[in-house]
């Protein structure tokens, strides 16, 4: 049998959760659904909130002897969780791809990148020394201590990514993770876990599987849960937040949706930024589904049609078909509700006086099963029309005409959200100006997309709060204590 086989036959297995040295026995279960087909795929354990207690526990157990460990023996032990996840990626990558309905070449690359940003927390080590400061004859100086158990609340549109590269920061800074998996894609943190006890000590990074309701509430609402970290959409954000404070002091960072612009000015290398839009969409790795996608293209009216025409003679070589089939360059959207959300965007942007340059509903030669939607782009869109300033979460761009670089920041801004942001120009004075003056968390200049591990990821607004992929997430995961010590 190939892999594919064998994963193929895995995925309707009886799914339970890892706990400690055994697994987690829980009283339901639910059905996670096969985007490709609409149908169920196979059925995954529904943690209750006495469930999520017993992972909880066991967590912060754990935790205790971790903490003790030195930086450098954590981040050892990180390093051999990348590795394990290298060796065993086409059976990750293929779990999220049929889980999830995302190409397979897009998911092997997201083994490989959570297994570098496992490693660059790693490299960070030494970054958790603390500092002296010298304010007297005496000894100051700060201690950079874990917060205990972690809860980290995870999105379903990277499921390998997030439940490797999530973890990373609040175990390299001495915490126990207990790891919410997205209920529509569960499967490889599932795996993960199971994988992780060859180098973790057992019960030290927890999953649980189920509702959002229930077992993400349960978690949020833990009294040994003093730190969350989420991925999401802005409504569930607040949701924690208001989950978070009605249960203790907690800090809770937040990585939440967007409506991410990209600006082509006249003087831009216009073949280029007609590309740069394509990928910055993520039609071909998440059809759309990504909180960082460019979906915004904001044109000078000098370029417009130059870089339109580009732009739809691109999306139109896109193949859409089954994640696993040769070819497939995009596949469905994750279920029913982003179907149907996608669908219904697409007519509002028709009825506020939008064309559909390509695609506009149904992807063609999929059948009737399956939630697979055309990748779309809509021109002659107003600032002000909802398919503008919401969020879709599907494949869909929306194009706007702008006259000059005024106009540009001013429509770029004029969203709630403000997370990424791209500009296209070769005016190195524009395009720092530009960038300083878009409200947004990580900005491009000549490029979208593609993130750079280490720099600070997060966004302003509605948007999120906190920084990830970073030294600064790091140490976020991390209570700062100062000690002074009587000398004289």
């Amino acid at each position: 049998m190939t892999v594919v086989d064998d994963v193929l036959s895995a995925v309707t297995r009886t799914w339970t959760l890892p706990l400690g040295g055994g697994t987690l026995q829980t009283r339901g279960v639910y059905g996670v659904d096969d985007p490709c087909t609409g149908g169920v795929l196979t059925q995954a354990p529904d943690c209750s909130a006495e469930d999520v207690d017993r992972v909880v526990a066991v967590a912060h157990a754990a935790q205790r002897d971790w903490a003790l460990r030195t930086p450098r023996q954590r981040g050892t032990a990180l390093r051999a969780l990348a590795t394990l996840m290298r060796d065993n990626a086409e059976e990750l990558a293929l779990l999220d791809a049929i889980d999830g309905g995302f190409p397979l070449p897009a998911m092997r690359d997201d083994v490989n990148w959570a297994g570098e940003v496992l490693e660059m927390m790693a490299d960070a080590a030494l970054e958790l020394g603390g500092r002296t400061i010298p304010l007297s004859a005496n000894l100051h100086y700060t201690l950079q201590q874990p917060y205990g158990v972690v809860a980290r609340i995870v999105p379903f549109n990277h499921p390998l990514f997030f439940a490797g590269s999530k973890i990373a920061a609040p175990l390299m800074a001495g915490n126990a993770v207990v790891l919410k998996a997205p209920d529509q894609t569960p499967l490889s943190a599932i795996r993960l876990a199971e994988l992780a006890r060859e180098v973790l000590p057992e019960g030290l990074f927890g999953v649980v599987t189920g509702r959002g309701a229930t077992a993400g509430a349960a978690l949020v609402a833990h009294p040994l849960v003093r730190r969350v970290g989420f991925i999401g959409s802005p409504t569930t954000g607040r949701q924690i937040q208001r989950l978070a404070a009605e249960h203790g002091v907690k800090y809770v960072t937040l990585e939440l949706g967007g409506k991410n612009p990209m600006i082509v000015m006249p003087d831009a290398d216009l073949g280029a930024a007609a590309r740069s839009a394509v990928v910055g969409m993520n039609f071909t790795t998440t059809a759309g589904q990504s909180c960082g996608s460019t979906s915004r293209l904001l044109l000078h009216e000098a370029i417009a049609d130059e870089v339109i025409n580009s732009v739809v003679d691109q999306v139109a070589a896109i193949k859409v078909g089954h994640p696993l089939s040769d070819g497939t360059d995009m596949g469905p959207v994750i279920d029913q509700a982003q179907y149907s959300k996608s669908l219904q965007a697409i007519e509002s942007g028709r009825a506020a006086g939008a064309s559909v340059l390509i695609g506009g509903g149904r992807a063609e030669g999929v059948g009737d099963k399956g939630w697979y939607v055309a990748p779309t782009v809509l021109a002659d869109v107003a600032p002000q029309a909802a398919v503008a300033r919401d969020e879709i979460f599907g494949p869909v761009l929306s194009v706007l005409i702008v006259r000059d670089e005024a106009e540009a920041v001013e429509v770029a801004n004029s969203v709630e959200f403000g997370l990424t942001a791209a500009v296209w120009t070769n005016d190195l004075r524009q395009a720092h100006r530009m960038a300083a003056g878009l409200d947004a968390g990580y900005v491009w200049i000549n490029g979208s997309a593609r993130h750079y591990w280490g720099l600070p990821f997060g966004g302003r607004k509605s948007s999120g709060v906190g920084s990830e992929e970073s030294t600064e997430e790091l140490l976020s995961y991390t209570q700062v204590k100062a000690v002074s010590v009587t000398l004289d």
